[in-house]
């Protein structure tokens, strides 16, 4: 932390460089993703994420309370199930349309929290941008794909809520250790039968460095960031997700948007920022992982 003071690193840098990471990690999934199909690659991204998690953080087990396992289990299930469906929805989906429709989980949350009946606008007008992104007069809408996303966007509202009841008790590295294995197994369930016939050392490789991707280096970066700044501040910056995944969908998978769907993803960002701006209450986020970002832009498993 000294070091990077030191090194007079602005905070914002490292919270766009976390949502960098996390968008990078997605869209290189997409190859993962046409060897071991989206459950697999879900499977072994949380699986070599938990075995990273369990290697540098004993998990607090000793602490546990019984009425701490169904949510902490609910937590890790909810992962889970949020990976596997952001997973299945790039497949089939623009990355940027993804992330997108997911960030509509969280937006929500945010509004029915905050006991203001306009700040439902927000949300509104993130759909409003999400029927731009899917231009659907086209004709051509996978309805598959958006059911995934807004699949992982419920998962990802849900996660929320979940990660605030553990933020309670659990913070940091050791609440992931406790979650991401649970989020592992529950993806193993439809994981590894599509991945089994398809292991190999490169394959295996490839999942470790997705798992530095994500969780591991965004959670670090937003940890260091939400020291120095705001968790307003921080969480207007992270309404830029769905627009940086669009970035990365164009550089990285060749996706290149129309005008309206850029218009789409414009609306999609000032929705997040102005949820933000408007007062609303932020929440812990999630453990990729963690218990640590502001409510609609909570750091997450997909």
């Amino acid at each position: 932390m000294a070091e990077v003071r030191k090194t007079g690193v602005p905070p914002w840098s490292m919270a766009v460089a976390a949502m960098l990471s996390v968008q990078l990690c997605s869209a290189l999934s997409v190859g993962m993703i046409e060897v071991a199909g989206p459950a697999g690659t879900a499977w072994l991204r949380l699986s070599a994420g938990a075995l990273i998690f369990l290697a540098i953080a004993r998990p607090p087990l000793r602490s546990v309370r019984r009425r701490d396992v169904p949510v902490l289990l609910g937590l890790g299930v909810a992962t889970g199930l949020m990976t596997l469906a952001f997973l299945a929805a790039i497949e089939r989906i623009p990355l940027g349309t993804a992330v997108a429709i997911e960030f509509l989980g969280p937006l929500m949350v945010a509004a029915v929290r905050s006991h203001n009946k306009r700040a439902l606008v927000w949300p509104v007008l993130a759909l409003a941008g999400v029927v731009l992104l899917s231009e659907p007069w086209h004709g051509e809408v996978d309805a598959v794909g958006i059911a995934f996303a807004a699949l992982a966007g419920t998962g990802w509202g849900a996660y929320i809520l979940l990660t605030q009841r553990v933020g309670d008790r659990f913070t940091g590295v050791g609440a992931l250790s406790l979650t991401v294995p649970v989020a592992a197994v529950t993806a193993a369930v439809v994981g590894i039968p599509q991945a089994a016939g398809q292991l190999s050392w490169e394959l295996l490789a490839a999942a470790l460095g997705l798992a530095v991707l994500m969780p591991v280096l965004p959670f670090v970066l937003e940890l260091l960031a939400l020291r120095r700044m705001t968790s307003t501040a921080f969480g207007t910056l992270m309404a830029l997700e769905p627009a940086i995944g669009v970035l990365l969908g164009m550089v990285v998978l060749h996706q290149l948007p129309s005008p309206v769907q850029f218009a789409g993803i414009a609306l999609v960002v000032l929705a997040g920022a102005a949820s933000q701006r408007g007062g609303l209450q932020p929440l812990p986020a999630e453990p990729e992982i963690a218990v640590h970002a502001p409510e609609p832009a909570a750091t997450k498993e997909s």
